[in-house]
């Protein structure tokens, strides 16, 4: 050890590093401790680790099998266009009970009314709303799937292209001009809808 020079204290003294002056004991044991710690990081000794996925800044746990399984069924195109179905049925019986209690005489006869009467135009309604809802929901909902699913990407024409294929579908039954006009209108319409949802 140099001798602290003349005119600076001890504790100010510079002292030159040698690593002769470690125990050579202490190197192996770090390099012994480094290679364990390597083994268990990297190596052969390592163990599985189950790390929650940070997912929009909120850790969760890997998915199970089962919950895998689950996941591949709700995001198939078959029970999309299954649960539109139900969903558009039910809103389109919704509908037909709010136009039957509206203007329950549309499709009566002139004669008065009975109780009877308006509870069959409500019934007949609701399940004529319902269908064509019903349909309408499940074409949609199929055909974006598939759609989706063909390019590979979550976008806004994913919902046009869709749109324009059922709209020109159940307007072609009426003529090339009617599925013309069904098409660019269904593809407005759920453009219009699929931006405001996203925005």
């Amino acid at each position: 050890m140099a001798a602290p020079s003349k005119g600076t204290s001890g504790s100010e003294a510079s002292i030159p590093f040698n690593e002769h002056m470690l125990p050579k004991n202490l190197n192996e044991q770090h390099v012994a401790n480094f290679n364990i710690i390597i083994d268990h990081v990297i190596g052969n000794k390592k163990s599985p680790r189950n790390d929650p996925l940070v997912i929009g800044g909120i850790p969760q746990m890997p998915l199970s099998r089962e919950e895998i399984f689950i996941k591949g069924v709700f995001d198939s195109c078959a029970f999309k266009s299954s649960a539109s179905c139900v969903v558009g049925f039910a809103l389109g019986g919704a509908f037909g009970l709010f136009t039957a209690g509206v203007d329950p005489m549309s499709t009566m006869s002139t004669e008065t009314p009975t109780t009877r009467m308006v509870l069959r135009e409500m019934k007949n309604r609701s399940l004529s709303y319902g269908k064509n809802f019903a349909l309408v929901g499940a074409m949609f909902a199929g055909t974006e799937c598939l759609v989706e699913s063909y390019r590979g990407k979550t976008e806004l024409i994913n919902g046009t292209m869709s749109g324009a294929i059922v709209g020109g579908v159940l307007g072609v039954r009426a003529g090339l001009k009617a599925g013309a006009l069904g098409a660019v209108g269904f593809a407005v319409f759920s453009t219009a809808i699929d931006y405001y949802m996203r925005h």
